[in-house]
């Protein structure tokens, strides 16, 4: 579909490589200070390639970050050193490590100056907790990207190829969801746009119409609670 070829999603609001790799541990659940490198460095690469796929324009610094990944991988394939080069020398993923640290401790203290002007402003906001009811969970581009990349997994490849639409435009599919939004009181649950969709194509292109409302800031995406379904929600 040339739409979904020509039209291109800037990351410059979201987030970058470190958050990407935050992301990648926070899901795995494992010790930042023991980075299964193998294992996270092959999850980031494919995180990258779905990117590539969803045309979102990816940054230099992802590519960087991905050498990156892939050096310190190399390195820590070879033969292991005897215990008196082991004290010598220094895990290679040590100054990464120092990196992501650094990182978490700049956003927290970004977080917290902002907090009460971020409230106003940022579509992937934590909404204060209002008549008892729990506070909704944060929410970043690549949870959506993940979730993203199950509903692919799920989709029949047969049909994927073998049906052809007519032409539709970001703009068009930007309405559509709007339509679904005022049709279902306002929210829907984020899988169920893709329910029924019938091409590779105009999924693809369904995530970068609602990438594009939430930089419009026309809606919101949010988990009631950790595993939960994302939400989407006009604003």
């Amino acid at each position: 579909m040339d739409e979904t070829t020509a039209y291109r999603v800037k990351l410059d609001a979201f987030e970058g490589p470190l958050d990407l790799l935050l992301f990648l541990i926070r899901r795995n659940q494992v010790d930042i200070y023991d980075i299964p490198i193998a294992e996270i460095t092959q999850q980031y690469l494919d995180m990258l390639d779905l990117m590539k796929t969803l045309n979102l324009d990816i940054a230099g610094e992802f590519l960087v970050m991905a050498a990156t990944l892939t050096h310190i991988k190399s390195k820590m394939l070879l033969p292991s050193p005897s215990e008196s080069e082991e004290e010598e020398g220094e895990d290679p993923r040590k100054e990464l490590v120092d990196r992501l640290l650094e990182y978490e401790r700049f956003k927290e203290a970004a977080r917290s100056l902002e907090d009460r002007d971020i409230l106003e402003r940022d579509v992937f906001v934590r909404p204060l907790v209002q008549n008892g009811e729990e506070e909704e969970l944060e929410l970043s581009l690549f949870d959506l990207i993940d979730a993203m990349q199950a509903i692919l997994r799920k989709s029949s490849e047969e049909l994927l190829h073998e049906i052809t639409l007519e032409r539709i435009s970001i703009e068009e599919k930007i309405t559509d969801i709007l339509d679904t939004l005022g049709a279902s009181g306002g929210e829907v649950d984020f899988t169920s746009l893709f329910q029924g969709v019938p091409t590779k194509e105009l999924i693809i292109l369904t995530f970068l119409a609602v990438l594009e409302l939430i930089k419009m800031r026309m809606v919101k995406v949010y988990q009631r609670r950790a595993f939960q379904p994302i939400r989407l929600r006009r604003v």
